[in-house]
């Protein structure tokens, strides 16, 4: 079986997408059959290509790129001209069973293309901000963009969400979608419980995201603040970069939380595990998520949760169980949270210790397996003209 895979993110370049496609591709680089040809983005201006394993290759396109955590969109356009044409070029000369695009916008876009323009069916995972609304920034550009993402969607074999929320947000925007539900996953030996938290000192609170307003990294910077002006001590690290850090520095020495806050910067993926591993509590107050790897990763350092109620927050966290959840932006609610957390170090202990145990059904292990159970169901051949999905390709009533 030979699958094309369409991703414009691949570490180093881009965030969670590229870092749960990389985890994919390790394991499927000994499933016996299966070739995969990935097009992502070059991190230089030349175009490459390498082996990722002995079946799997890496063609990498320039996009000129110039921040490695986030894409223009003269940098999205330029990577869906070229995928479609290197994809057009390595069909012909080897046809593909199947294409599996990373996000609707603009691996799904080249799929879509592919498919119309050469009968090559595909399957398309939602990433999160290819859904419209979810993300506040792009407000102004999704009327533009839904009929194309809709478009998508619905000449896709499957359309694939990582949780129940996303599930919802899709269906808001298209009543005939019927998602298929695969949950995002962690590698569980690369992260180890975290020490005991102790019971005095600082409680260290961490988040991993990009610096970006979706994220909502300030409202930490300013609960930081006020559990100091109650006598409680916190430390907060923000690992990542990205376009709002000027922001929140200028925000934390206005606050004059500089010797609580602490900017991280980028971190390698490698060492995410050690910086998890030297922190009490995972706390990420976004706008808005599709299961964050992040707090998958912090689960399996054995870390309690302080997530905003938004997707994948209710499949990892039972409140007051393993975390506590609370609405965006609310800062009293994250403020409470962090305060019980602060003063009841058995608490957080045991939070702690129930989030790795709950994290252990998202083992990369199932979770590859459900992928490869869908590429050998939708792997079929075809005809060459373009076949409109059915009801079981995960569209009702079409």
């Amino acid at each position: 079986m030979r699958i094309l895979m369409l991703d414009n993110e691949f570490p180093p370049l881009g965030g969670g997408m590229g870092t749960l496609n990389e985890a994919l591709l390790r394991h499927f680089a000994d499933v016996p059959g299966l070739e995969i040809d990935l097009i992502t983005a070059a991190l230089g201006a030349q175009s490459e290509s390498e082996y990722f394993a002995d079946r799997i290759r890496l063609f990498k396109q320039p996009v000129r790129n110039r921040n490695l955590h986030h894409s223009s969109n003269r940098e999205l356009i330029t990577y869906a001209g070229r995928a479609l044409a290197l994809g057009a070029k390595l069909h012909r000369a080897h046809p593909y069973d199947l294409c599996f695009a990373w996000s609707a916008l603009p691996a799904g876009a080249v799929a879509l293309a592919l498919r119309r323009w050469m009968g090559l069916r595909y399957i398309v995972w939602v990433s999160g901000p290819d859904i419209p609304g979810f993300e506040r920034r792009y407000r102004r550009i999704y009327p533009l963009l839904t009929p194309l993402i809709r478009a998508v969607w619905r000449h896709a074999d499957l359309v694939i969400a990582k949780c129940e929320e996303e599930i919802a947000m899709i269906r808001r925007v298209d009543s005939r979608m019927a998602p298929y539900l695969i949950p995002n996953a962690v590698e569980l030996a690369a992260f180890q419980p975290a020490p005991s938290i102790p019971d005095d000192g600082p409680l260290h609170v961490i988040c991993v995201a990009r610096l970006i307003e979706r994220k909502g990294q300030e409202q930490l910077i300013q609960a930081a603040r006020r559990l100091a002006d109650e006598g409680i001590d916190i430390t907060v690290s923000l690992v990542g970069t990205g376009d709002s850090l000027e922001a929140y520095r200028a925000m934390a020495a206005r606050l004059g939380v500089v010797d609580r806050v602490r900017f991280v910067g980028y971190v390698p993926r490698c060492e995410i595990p050690q910086h998890l591993a030297a922190a009490h509590v995972f706390a990420l107050p976004s706008y808005n998520e599709g299961m964050a790897v992040a707090a998958l990763e912090a689960m399996a350092a054995g870390l309690p949760l302080v997530l905003t109620r938004t997707g994948g927050t209710g499949e990892l966290v039972e409140e007051g169980v393993n975390g506590f959840t609370f609405a965006w932006a609310d800062v009293d609610a994250l403020v409470t949270h962090l305060r019980c957390l602060a003063l009841d170090r058995g608490l957080a202990r045991r939070m702690g210790a129930e989030s790795r145990r709950r994290v252990e059904r998202f083992s990369w292990e199932t979770v590859a397996q459900q992928y490869l159970t869908l590429f050998n169901e939708h792997a079929a051949p075809i005809d060459s003209g373009c076949r409109q999905p059915s009801q079981t390709t995960g569209v009702l009533g079409a």
